[in-house]
């Protein structure tokens, strides 16, 4: 019988994948051989969402036994041009994962046949309007690469476990599962690969704890926004927060990011679609963010998060151009060549609307650093942008263990102050790293939601305060530090000392007779 719980259901989930990565990556490196699981789940996933959405209006309309799996090719082509225009790609029933499955284990020629497949879907969009969301998608499936084996027969019989493991996965069906199984598959995949990858893999995803906490830092105070906005959104992960923070119907304009690099690209489009986030409910772009934005042309974001590189370098004023670009032209000096960390602080600022918070996590070395991020941290605090700075415990994150921070930023605040928070202390340790839990995520955020001196934990301070201390926005310029050292009354001390010698001398006193009387009866 199937486990009915959630966290049952998840359970066994995770560990059937982490059994499909130990007995088939063989010597595919970890990283790379995720794009081969995660490219057939999703694979599987788009078939059974197509397969779903067919067969609910077939039934509707009065075929209650239609299965669209059983159907021939040639009579499923009358229904393409209306399922495209609705879901933004289509699939022929022979080319569904579960027929491909069926005919695997015999098909000698089943890297062709796949490879077809994927083709075959990411054309079925060609000249629509979900085009752009479906090109490549595949890309980092490569079903030809020595990596899998080094003969066709080998890899085909990689490819053929691959496709039975995924499809063993319990994902049950669209209706009645208790959890957002695809989702959660795609998730765990990600966090178990980039624990493992280093630097390779875990610069692209945020844990999933520190994502939660970023969103509803944002929302505060709303059940609804515009639409959510990263700039370097990674694979996705913050961006799909706000569905489960919201609702993704409360995320009125859908979801928009932009990405670097190629691969992730791919893994956060890959990502919406698991997360059942429609083509039309999402932008995802490619490109560099700080000198080619994709975006220009939306309305501003009422909802902005990320966790951009750390101290990554750029053109800076090496192009004199970028110095009158709207985003960095009002404070009036670049981020550093070495150190784009405020450059993307400044994009975000930029597009963030009037009545919207931005939650940035940002390397610690901005709050503090002279030179022309110190001119940028003014041009923040004379204009009262920033609402809050709040320092998190170190070794949360994948590829790193510095201790980061969030900087919030506000364009319509209350006051003119600025909320500082440390919360190094806010995890516990699990596996090799450490994590906030719901109770760590939820002393901060009420913190950050009463806005209010809170002994050593929370200090608002007056922006005049900052400018006096030249800018510098450390947290631990403004919390006190606990001082947990035990106070010592040395007179007492020297008492108890006295009395212990006491104690000694006259048991010393004591054993000398015993041992003499012993003496003296021998």
């Amino acid at each position: 019988m199937p486990p009915t719980t959630k966290e049952a259901q998840r359970a066994e989930l995770h560990r059937t994948i982490w059994r499909i990565a130990n007995d088939l990556r063989g010597s595919v490196d970890g990283w790379d051989f995720k794009s081969y699981v995660l490219g057939i789940l999703f694979y599987r996933f788009i078939s059974e969402n197509l397969t779903a959405y067919i067969n609910e209006g077939e039934r509707k309309a009065g075929d209650v036994h239609f299965d669209y799996t059983q159907l021939t090719d040639a009579a499923a082509e009358h229904g393409r041009k209306e399922t495209v225009a609705e879901k933004g790609f289509y699939i022929l029933p022979s080319e569904l994962f579960v027929n491909v499955r069926k005919r695997a284990a015999n098909d000698a020629n089943l890297n062709e046949t796949l490879e077809r497949v994927f083709n075959n879907i990411e054309g079925s969009a060609v000249g629509a309007d979900s085009e752009d969301d479906l090109k490549g998608l595949f890309d980092d499936l490569d079903v030809n690469s020595s990596k899998l084996g080094n003969t066709v027969a080998r890899r085909n019989e990689k490819l053929v476990k691959l496709l039975d493991a995924v499809g063993d996965l319990n994902l049950g069906s669209f209706g009645d599962h208790a959890i957002d199984a695809f989702g959660d598959a795609y998730e765990y995949l990600m966090t178990m690969y980039a624990s493992s990858a280093g630097k390779s893999g875990g610069e692209f995803f945020t844990p999933q704890e520190v994502s939660e906490l970023l969103a509803r830092i944002t929302v505060v105070g709303k059940k609804s926004v515009n639409k959510v906005y990263d700039p370097a959104c990674g694979s996705g992960s913050l961006l799909l927060k706000f569905a489960k923070v919201l609702g993704k119907e409360n995320v009125r304009q859908g979801f928009f990011g932009q990405e670097i690099n190629l691969t992730t690209y791919n893994l956060a489009r890959i990502n919406m679609f698991l997360h059942d986030i429609n083509y039309e409910q999402f932008n995802i772009a490619h490109g560099d963010t700080l000198l080619d934005p994709a975006h220009w042309d939306e309305e501003p974001f009422e909802a902005i998060v990320s966790n951009p590189p750390y101290s990554t370098k750029w053109e800076g004023d090496a192009n004199p151009l970028l110095i009158n670009d709207p985003r960095y032209a009002p404070a009036g000096v670049l981020a550093p060549k070495g150190y784009a960390d405020l450059a993307f602080t400044m994009h975000m600022l930029s597009w963030l609307a009037v009545n919207g918070t931005a939650a940035i996590v940002e390397f610690p070395g901005v709050l503090f650093r002279g030179g022309a991020e110190l001119k940028i941290r003014k041009f923040l605090i004379d204009n009262n942008y920033v609402d809050a700075v709040i320092q998190l415990p170190p070794d949360l994150f994948f590829g790193t263990t510095i201790a980061t921070c969030i900087i919030v930023l506000k364009k319509s605040k209350q006051d003119n102050s600025v909320l500082f928070i440390d919360a190094t202390s806010e995890s516990v340790r699990e596996s090799n790293k450490n994590k906030l839990t719901a109770a760590h995520q939820q002393r901060i955020l009420d913190a950050y939601v009463a806005r209010q001196d809170s002994g050593h934990f929370a200090a608002l301070v007056p922006s005049e305060r900052i400018a006096d201390r030249d800018y510098v926005m450390a947290v631990s310029s403004y919390v006190e530090v606990e001082n947990r050292r035990e106070t010592v009354d040395i007179a007492s001390l020297n008492d108890e000392i006295a009395a212990s010698v006491a104690r000694q001398q006259a048991l010393r006193a004591a054993i000398d007779e015993i041992v003499a009387d012993l003496e003296g009866a021998s």
